[in-house]
Formats: C-alpha cells, sequence, structure tokens
C-alpha cells in the first residue's frame, strides 16, 4: 500500500470501509444542537457533551417513526452507525434509533429559572400592561448588525413612517449578551423617552437564544417603566422573556405589527371615512347640479322676453309702415284722420316699459326667493347628514364600544366578564375591563 498512490475518492471510500468495519451499531448519548429539518424528511443535528461534538443525520424513513419529536437541549441516546461521508470527508454518524435520555443542561436551567419567576409572580396576567394604541416613538434593544433590526425597521417604515424610533444597542448572543440586553432596557427605562419597547432578535437555537432565558433580562423587563413586546426568534421558539414582556410577538416582524397596530387601523380607517365621505359629497352635488339644470330650463331670463317684445314692434312697425303709405297714395285729405287713428292703434311704449321693468322685479323677487329655499333646503340636509354621522350621538354623551380585536360590541353577549374594551367618547378615549354582564 506504501508505493500506491490513492485518490481522495478512494481514500475516504478505505476510510468508511475500515470505520464502519471497527466500529458496529453502538448506543451514543449527548445533547442534541444545531437541529434542522430538511424538506426531504431527513433530521440533521449535532450529538454533543462537556468536552466533543458528532455531526448526525437520521434519514426519513427513521425519524417518521419517532413518538416525539426532537429539540435543540433534549439529552439524548442514539443508536447510530459511524461512518464516513465520501463526498465531503466528513464522519458523523447514521442514527437508526432515538431514545430520550433527560431534558439537557440548558434546558433544564430554563425550566427552573421559569418556575422561580412563575412563582415570583412575574408572569401573572395582572401585571402585564396595555399596548400604547398609538406610540410616537418606539424603542428597539438588538444587535445593530441583527437583521431582524432591518426586519423591525421595514415594517415601521410601511405601517407607521411618522413614528419616531430609538436603538439601544446590546448584542444577543455570546456570553455577556445577557448583561447588555438587561444594560440596555434599564437605560430605556431611565430616559423614558419611549412609549413603547421591543426586544428582539431573529431565530436559533437554544444556545443562539440563551441571552434571552437570563434572569438578568427577566428582571429588566419586569421593572421597566415602559410596556414591552418580546419579539425574539421564530414562531416556535419560546424564551424566559416572552413569559415576561407585557406581548409576546411570534417573530421581530410582528412585534413592529403589534407596535403598530393602532396607526395602522387608524390609517385604513381614515382612508376608508374619506373615500365614503367623497363619494357622498360627489353624489350631493351631483344631485343638486341635476337640480339646478331642471330649474335652468324652466326660467325664462327677461333679456329673451325683452327681445320677443322687440320682434313683436318691429313687426307691428312694419305693418304700420305699409299701411301708412297706402293711406297716403290712396287719399291725402284722409291723412289727418289716418293719423289719428294711427294714434289709437300704436301701442304706447312707455307703458309698455314700466310694465317690463315691473316685471323685471317681480322675476327677481322670485328667483331670489327660489334660490333662499334652496339654500334652506340644503342647510336643512346638511343639518340632517351631520346628525347622522358617527360622532354626533358622541357628541351627546353616548360612546362606542369596542372590543380587543377592534369590533364594535352590540350585544353584552360579545364582551364576556374578565374581557378588555376600548371606550371612545367625543373626546378622547378610554380602556376598561368587564366586570359583569
Amino acid at each position: 500500500m506504501s508505493a500506491t498512490v490513492l485518490t481522495v475518492r478512494e481514500l475516504n471510500r478505505l476510510t468508511r470501509q475500515a470505520i464502519e468495519l471497527h466500529l458496529p451499531l453502538c448506543w451514543v448519548a449527548g445533547e442534541i444542537s444545531n437541529l434542522t429539518r430538511a424538506s426531504s424528511g431527513h433530521v440533521y443535528f449535532t450529538l454533543r457533551d462537556a468536552d466533543a461534538q458528532v455531526r448526525c443525520v437520521m434519514f426519513r424513513s427513521r425519524a417518521q417513526l419517532l413518538p416525539w419529536r426532537p429539540e435543540n437541549g433534549q439529552q439524548v441516546e442514539a443508536q447510530a452507525l459511524a461512518t464516513l461521508y465520501e463526498a465531503r470527508g466528513d464522519f458523523q454518524l447514521n442514527v437508526e434509533a432515538l431514545r430520550r435520555g433527560g431534558m439537557g443542561r440548558l434546558y433544564e436551567a430554563f425550566l427552573r429559572l421559569k418556575a422561580m419567576l412563575e412563582a415570583e409572580g412575574l408572569f401573572a396576567v395582572e401585571r402585564k400592561r396595555f399596548l400604547p394604541v398609538f406610540p410616537r416613538t418606539i424603542g428597539i434593544v438588538t444587535s445593530p448588525q441583527a437583521a431582524a433590526l432591518q426586519d423591525i425597521l421595514t415594517t415601521l417604515a410601511r405601517r407607521a413612517p411618522h413614528v419616531s424610533v430609538v436603538l439601544y444597542s446590546a448584542r444577543v448572543q455570546g456570553e455577556d449578551a445577557g448583561a447588555q440586553i438587561a444594560a440596555a432596557i434599564a437605560r430605556a427605562s431611565h430616559r423614558a423617552e419611549c412609549d413603547l419597547l421591543i426586544v428582539a432578535r431573529g431565530g436559533g437555537s437554544l444556545e443562539d437564544l440563551w441571552a434571552f432565558n437570563e434572569e438578568a433580562v427577566a428582571r429588566a423587563i419586569s421593572t421597566s417603566g415602559i410596556p414591552v413586546i418580546s419579539g425574539v426568534g421564530h414562531e416556535t421558539d419560546t424564551t424566559i422573556a416572552d413569559f415576561v414582556a407585557d406581548q409576546r410577538a411570534a417573530t421581530p416582524t410582528a412585534a413592529a405589527e403589534l407596535a403598530t397596530a393602532g396607526w395602522f387601523a387608524a390609517q385604513e380607517k381614515l382612508i376608508n371615512l374619506s373615500r365614503n365621505l367623497h363619494a357622498t359629497a360627489w353624489r350631493m352635488t351631483e344631485t343638486r347640479l341635476q337640480r339646478l339644470d331642471l330649474l335652468a330650463t324652466r326660467l325664462i331670463h327677461p333679456a329673451r322676453r325683452l327681445q320677443a317684445l322687440d320682434n313683436q314692434v318691429a313687426h307691428l312697425a312694419a305693418r304700420l309702415a305699409g299701411a301708412l303709405g297706402r293711406h297716403l297714395r290712396r287719399d291725402v285729405s284722409r291723412l289727418g284722420q289716418a293719423q289719428l287713428g294711427l294714434q289709437g292703434v300704436r301701442p304706447n311704449l312707455a307703458h309698455l316699459h314700466t310694465r317690463l321693468r315691473l316685471a323685471e322685479e317681480r322675476l327677481q323677487a322670485a328667483g331670489q326667493r327660489l334660490l333662499t329655499q334652496r339654500c334652506h333646503r340644503l342647510d336643512l340636509l346638511q343639518t340632517q347628514l351631520n346628525a347622522l354621522a358617527p360622532e354626533a350621538p358622541l357628541s351627546r354623551g353616548y360612546s362606542i364600544v369596542r372590543d380587543a380585536a377592534g369590533m364594535v360590541v352590540r350585544d353584552s353577549i360579545q364582551a364576556p366578564p374578565g374581557s378588555r374594551i376600548e371606550i371612545q367618547f367625543a373626546s378622547g378615549q378610554a380602556t376598561a375591563r368587564i366586570e359583569s354582564t
């Protein structure tokens, strides 16, 4: 063999065969970490103890037979075949069976701290504060390099771009991360420059998220003078910070959405009200214009009447001139009598102008009265519209009651004892809890 030149593939194959020959199927105990589930159904994880670790794979055919779900931090015993993954030269264990061996050091510490804080009442529902509906400044406790920060800032800019943001920088992973997070929360509480505080980081293993399971962080959240939203990890991740916080969000993005829920709902409501008001005003304007056009067709302008009278006078004058010419040619001696007769036939224009002026004045007065009546009718309709507006009953002492989801409460069944309600008055609003119905 010393004179033989092997390829890397041949070397890995010989190594795998040697390992599988000398290390038969055996049980190995350790703690699960870095567990991932592939879309193919295979489960990849690291089995570790205090001094060493080894990569493991449990193929789908074996993983789907497990009656329980492996998670990071669990202490297990794996029946595995030691082998070498030839393509990468990685030593690994092909797990054939898996059984519980304990909950793991970190998970046991998590349960002990959780039980202690719960006994002290830090998880009690009655000590949790309501989040401000319209926060003007939102604080964020996270690392400046965290991807979760960008997710939060993007969501805030999209849903409430007018809200100010203050970053309280802290490490979210590592040996002193818990102390830095607790100090950042205390600093934000001391400055009191925010209406709401988000404590966040992205997902990871139990070890990655351990800073948010430290007692210092839990104490800092419980003593914070500002309501706290915990947005740590993914939806399936749960930390001590989630239990102590006033509100828990599944992800950092969900935390930002929860913080701006009031602004977003108000914006949507304002858009709907504006759209409805515009449509109502447009319909009223169209109705008034159609009514005005109808009245305009029925109203004869004085100039048209004068024009008709002028045409009639011109016609009579033409007939009169013809009659005069005939009388002049027929008999000069009858001129005097014809002139006397003409005086009786010719209309009195001064009298007609007087009548025309009086008719014009009456027409203007009638038009003014009609316009006054229409304006009075318009004011009456406006008053009726204002009386039908949702805000009108509020000014008379009524109020609007909504449940925690923002739905209007019309029946006591919608508000069972212990539920939280929002009461809107003509000026301002209040939050209450139902004692009895």
